[in-house]
């Protein structure tokens, strides 16, 4: 058996690939599939708007709380969901989710009334974020070493492809369907998919007995502290465009009050039972700075695709298809980047990272020089190979990064820890939107619909974001340097099973990594 099979502990208890379950990449195709088509809604809905307004007589309040309403959901439910798939078992979890999402996605389709529509929204967001943190819980606990690099490679790849292509699937199913009714193929596409995926999970996800231990719960006051901060500091960004004035701001401040009271409860809580969240999670160099890269990123990376789409067809006139296909060289750049990443993440650890984030900048800065010197028709096509080279940076930003996040977490917390992680890109994108939204709408109006200055401006707020994360992996490389021995090479993750990339932290104990019986 080679050295990079094993993660640690006795001969015994060492991971073998002889003992991986053959039917690990099935089964991680089951997930990712599942994953897409949770993701894939968090962007495809935003050029179905204008037709859900004609077909269905929105207001303009409802059609904001189809797209934010989702975003909600979703970011509420990630750490609980993930800590009850630790506790139960991740299967059963991940195919209640899927299957809860089918249902929602059906009840979307066949909406009457905007009301309705938003409710089965909501629903769509719970059933997404049930199923989010078991993907990366179930890929800590069927892959070790390179696979785990590989595995995180394609659910980067599945995270940047669905939101870069959401616009061009929603745009291609509107032109299907037709402008009055082609919104309902938006959701109606999802139910084919999640029962072919409920079929799938129960033949190849394998069935793994929850961890049982006696001072495991659900810690229900932590929950319901972690929901009410996550309300009060997510509502009002959400809501931006719809709340006026400067006192919804408390709320978020307020949110961050009870975030701080919900980590004094986990602490205490610790002392007698395992909380929900580990709090030591964050004592790990690797885990927070990556968590901290992840918000920062995502509130640039998402809202690129938000004011791109309205620049285009409120701006220009295009259509919902032809909007959506200005996207597609950073979809492509990203797909092919992200699964190049997931295979060099072991070698070459964060500062993988800080070159992903360089050529993001890069791309994104000649975009907005592309729009300044062709701000007409053909804008889409100055714009794409700069799209592609910030795909190519984004491929190399996302799994990396939440490979070298997640690779010294213990298995058994691994739902617990994704679900950290994806509410901090959640929180990261709904700040995002809500910041280069305010700044895209307020110069629009200021310069009379003057909407490529308006996209040029914003794009400079998304940039600011980008290069924030870039400073957080700089510093997070450097200060790995200066903890490293002189003349002692960075631990990588090749050499003890994916455990212990150079992530900027020192590699876990053997007690840590090894898979749970």
């Amino acid at each position: 058996m080679s050295a990079k099979a094993r993660s640690g502990g006795t001969p015994a208890t060492r991971w073998r690939e002889e003992e991986a379950d053959p039917r690990r990449w099935k089964a991680l195709t089951v997930c990712l599939v599942s994953g897409f088509m949770t993701l894939l809604d968090v962007s495809i809905v935003n050029v179905a708007l204008p037709a859900i307004r004609t077909g269905l007589g929105a207001p303009q309040s409802d059609l904001q709380w189809v797209v934010s309403g989702y975003a909600l959901t979703f970011g509420l439910v990630l750490v609980p969901a993930g800590r009850f798939g630790d506790m139960r078992g991740r299967r059963n979890v991940f195919v209640f989710g899927v299957a809860l999402f089918t249902l929602a996605s059906a009840a979307a389709g066949i909406a009457r009334t905007s009301t309705w529509l938003v409710l089965a929204r909501l629903v769509q967001g719970v059933a997404g974020g049930i199923v989010n943190p078991q993907v990366s819980g179930l890929i800590q606990q069927l892959f070790r070493g390179a696979e785990r690099g590989r595995a995180f490679g394609m659910l980067g790849a599945t995270i940047g492809i669905s939101t870069a292509v959401g616009p061009l699937l929603g745009g291609l199913l509107i032109r299907l369907g037709g402008e009055h009714d082609g919104w309902r193929l938006v959701f109606y596409v999802n139910v084919p998919i999640g029962l072919l995926a409920i079929a799938l999970a129960y033949r190849y996800i394998p069935r793994r007995p929850p961890e049982r231990r006696s001072r495991k719960s659900m810690d229900p006051v932590g929950v319901l502290l972690l929901a009410a901060g996550l309300v009060l500091i997510l509502l009002p960004l959400v809501e931006g465009q719809q709340w006026q004035g400067a006192g919804r701001w408390m709320l978020p401040v307020a949110g961050l009050a009870v975030i701080a009271l919900f980590a004094l409860w986990e602490r205490r809580y610790g002392r007698r039972r395992e909380p929900m969240v580990n709090l030591s999670l964050f004592g790990r160099r690797s885990y927070t700075f990556g968590a901290l890269i992840a918000a920062l990123y995502f509130a640039g990376f998402t809202s690129i695709f938000f004011i791109l789409t309205i620049y285009l067809q409120n701006g220009l006139g295009y259509s919902p298809l032809e909007a959506g296909l200005a996207s597609t060289s950073f979809a492509a750049g990203s797909a092919v980047a992200s699964m190049l990443g997931g295979r060099v993440t072991v070698r070459f650890g964060r500062p993988l990272v800080v070159a992903g984030l360089v050529m993001v900048l890069i791309g994104l800065a000649v975009t907005e020089l592309a729009v300044r010197l062709n701000a007409g028709p053909g804008v889409a096509w100055a714009i794409a190979a700069p799209l592609l080279l910030a795909g190519l940076g984004s491929g190399l930003v996302i799994s990396p990064n939440q490979t070298l996040t997640l690779a010294q977490v213990p298995v058994a917390e691994a739902g617990t820890a994704g679900g950290v992680l994806q509410t901090g890109q959640r929180i990261g994108t709904a700040l995002g939107i809500a910041a280069i939204g305010s700044v895209f709408f307020a110069v629009a109006a200021s310069s009379h619909g003057d909407y490529a200055t308006a996209f040029r401006t914003a794009l400079l707020v998304t940039i600011g974001f980008v290069l924030a994360a870039l400073v957080v992996a700089v510093a997070d490389v450097l200060a790995d340097r200066r903890s490293r021995p002189p003349g002692r090479p960075s631990p990588r993750a090749s050499s003890r099973g994916g455990q212990g990339a150079r992530s900027g932290v020192r590699r876990a104990r053997p007690s840590a990594s090894r898979p749970r019986r």
